[in-house]
């Protein structure tokens, strides 16, 4: 990856910020979350400009994360209708969550997190 453009240190967690990237064909930054035993989580932050580029952004990334996970809970017919850009995968090695908000100016996001990291946040 380079050198990452921001590093900080926060409770025991390094994050390092990485931009300038491109994923799944979007141009994206990166931030990721290190403990002492190794990478513990992290966030893609895609860039689009555009309700369309950003719902088009979605959908690319969610195809690729179905293929690869299989479906989940938020996708399946009732969900989709009150939840339309929210996927999440509760995997035996980590926490996988998908988002685009249509209503904000917000990028669509994908977050990963360890056992040990979803732990911390959710407490459970």
């Amino acid at each position: 990856m380079g050198k990452p453009a921001y590093t900080e240190e926060i409770n025991g967690l390094k994050s390092l910020l990485y931009d300038n990237l491109t994923i799944s064909g979007y141009p994206a930054f990166m931030v990721v979350y290190f403990s002492k035993n190794g990478l513990e989580g992290g966030t893609y932050y895609f860039h689009t400009f555009s309700l369309d580029e950003l719902i088009q952004c979605y959908k690319d990334v969610q195809k690729e994360l179905l293929e690869k996970y299989g479906h989940t809970m938020l996708c399946d017919e009732i969900n989709r209708e009150m939840r339309p850009y929210e996927t999440s995968w509760n995997l035996k090695n980590g926490y996988v969550y998908l988002k685009g908000n249509t209503r904000k100016n917000e990028p669509v996001t994908l977050w990963y997190s360890s056992p040990y990291l979803t732990k911390k946040i959710f407490g459970s």
